[in-house]
């Protein structure tokens, strides 16, 4: 079998997020005396933190202080992470799974370098990406397909060889523009949303070494 890699998004894929992401924003806004509720959270989920700062943010805030209160956020949800941590089910004992089958692994998030750094390093199995590529690393966020092609150029694959783990709609269609096998886990989405992915599964536990190459392997012969 020749090389094959699979490449995974960070939140909602290795890492249940959503409350520490929750969290982070209430403790943000507290500190502006701004309410934001669970229903804020739910209605803004996987938007920019600019476009959350102008729905939600009573009065205009400059590029420089949304950039200021952005970094905040993301400071407050590491402090979070730090103490409430939870990797999502199956995503250890997948990722230990192809390291042992002989898969490269790598790294497709929009996040900040810092969160993903912690969040590999949380999971115990940093030494296992071979490339890891953020949000700093790219000019143009999933939908594009820039973060995975960077990560394919990074394990020294070609595209036809690489497989994507993604929970977003956007990050399904950023891994099909790529040319790489789309795997869809729900959680974040609805089922229908992800109907674009090669495959929409429910858990990591119905994924193995074995499955993932048979879809590689057939999507690089049509």
């Amino acid at each position: 079998m020749p090389q094959v890699a699979v490449l995974f998004d960070v939140d909602g894929v290795l890492t249940d997020s959503y409350r520490p992401h929750f969290l982070s924003w209430q403790r943000l806004m507290s500190e502006l005396d701004v309410e934001f509720t669970e229903e804020n959270f739910r209605a803004t989920f996987g938007r920019t933190n600019p476009d959350i700062f102008q729905q939600l943010y009573p009065g205009e805030l400059s590029a420089a202080r949304m950039a200021e209160l952005g970094e905040r956020k993301e400071v407050l949800y590491r402090e979070i992470i730090q103490q409430e941590f939870y990797p999502m089910p199956g995503a250890v004992e997948l990722v230990d799974a192809l390291a042992a089958y002989g898969f490269l692994l790598g790294v497709g998030s929009s996040g900040p370098p810092e969160n993903v750094a912690l969040t590999l390093a949380k999971l115990d199995r940093a030494e296992r990406f071979a490339a890891v590529i953020t949000g700093a690393d790219v000019t143009r966020g999933k939908p594009e397909p820039e973060v995975f092609l960077k990560g394919a150029e990074r394990l020294g694959l070609p595209p036809a060889q690489c497989a994507v783990i993604e929970d977003a709609p956007q990050g399904i269609e950023a891994a099909n523009r790529a040319g790489m096998t789309s795997i869809a886990i729900t959680g974040t989405a609805p089922r229908e949303a992800l109907a674009h992915a090669k495959l929409v599964i429910d858990s990591h536990a119905e994924l193995s070494p074995g499955r993932i190459a048979e879809l590689i392997n057939s999507n690089g012969s049509h």
